[in-house]
């Protein structure tokens, strides 16, 4: 995970949990002068827009006071839906046997696209097989990883 991206986790987690919530995971997107934060939430009931509401309020709040980002961006809240993103060691092993897509930063087997089953999650250290072929991917070399909805 990027520097911004874990100061702003750590920044943002009291706040969400202190409303209820678990801070799933943050994006952030660089876009030039424009950029995007996007906070995910989840809750054991379900996420609901009032509670997403209520989040980008109290993150808003913080963000505000804290100033860690110095350009122009937007806040989205939501929860991590149905292909939700995969941000912790933690995250992955609980979808192991699970379908899932990670983009990498550099290259394993030749791709930087990779669309597997999670086998097993170990320290930093995530196996996924992929056509049958058992792959290890360190988490910090992904750069995106989803849960394939199945529907």
């Amino acid at each position: 995970m990027a520097t911004i991206e874990s100061k702003l986790v750590e920044m943002l987690t009291v706040p969400v949990e202190a409303l209820g919530f678990k801070l799933w995971g943050i994006e952030y997107i660089q876009a030039g002068r424009h950029s995007i934060l996007r906070v995910f939430i989840d809750h054991e009931n379900g996420i609901n827009i009032e509670d997403c509401a209520e989040a980008s309020r109290q993150v808003s709040a913080v963000m505000d006071v804290e100033d860690p980002i110095s350009t122009e961006y937007t806040l989205e809240v939501s929860s991590p839906g149905v292909d939700r993103p995969l941000f912790t060691a933690e995250q992955y092993r609980a979808y192991i046997g699970e379908e899932t897509k990670v983009q990498l930063t550099m290259p394993v087997a030749g791709s930087r696209n990779l669309k597997g089953v999670i086998s097993s999650v170990d320290g930093q250290m995530l196996t996924i097989t992929v056509d049958g072929k058992d792959l290890i991917v360190a988490l910090d070399n992904i750069r995106k990883g989803n849960v394939i909805a199945k529907f």
